[in-house]
């Protein structure tokens, strides 16, 4: 029996935190992807590009949207974003199904060109791995989970050495929860330690 308020148990007998216990959409993520190790150069550019998107806003608004920020990012093929022009991002900044930030838009692009220049000194994904702390958190409540780190203050730093926007040490760290880089999974929770990066 779970006695921790920011955890629920669903009816399949499975403890969650509160924010991923009713809606479908959320709940889909947190058993199947938050926290799950990603370690290609396009899954880490998609999760990179959809935390810019995310600041100020809700997880839920970019997830609901996330399908149709695959189909304008091109399936989040680097390359791909880096070619899109200033006529791109005007249609994109009409198209209501994504969230329309000018600054955003544009900084997927950005970021997608750096991502390619990326290539010639070993990639994204190898960059940003390479800032994994030594342990991990282990909170019990969500007031134990931290927002920023040593390492996401590093990696913040580093990509914007590199080129990127929209990095900063806060969406760092949760680019490092997404991609199983830390786990902040609750202690109690179902998921707390499936990721295979920390036991």
């Amino acid at each position: 029996m779970v006695s921790n308020s920011d955890l629920v148990v669903g009816e399949d007998g499975l403890a969650r935190p509160v924010w991923a216990a009713s809606d479908p959409l959320l709940r889909e993520y947190y058993d199947h992807e938050w926290g799950v190790p990603v370690r290609d150069e396009t899954g880490v550019f998609e999760r990179v590009t959809l935390e810019a998107f995310q600041s100020g806003l809700s997880w839920r608004t970019v997830l609901a949207k996330r399908p149709a920020f695959r189909e304008v990012f091109h399936g989040f093929d680097p390359e791909a974003v880096a070619a899109m022009d200033e006529r791109d991002v005007e249609r994109l900044m009409g198209d209501a199904r994504i969230i329309r930030n000018r600054r955003k838009i544009e900084a997927a692009v950005t970021n997608a060109r750096a991502t390619v220049d990326l290539r010639a000194d070993g990639g994204l994904a190898e960059l940003v791995w390479s800032f994994m702390p030594g342990s991990t958190p282990r909170p019990e409540r969500f007031a134990d989970v931290p927002t920023t780190s040593d390492e996401s203050r590093a990696l913040s730093r580093e990509l914007k050495r590199r080129g990127f926007v929209f990095v900063g040490p806060t969406t760092m760290y949760a680019l490092m929860e997404a991609i199983g880089m830390v786990d902040t999974h609750l202690v109690g929770s179902h998921r707390r330690g499936t990721s295979g990066v920390w036991t």
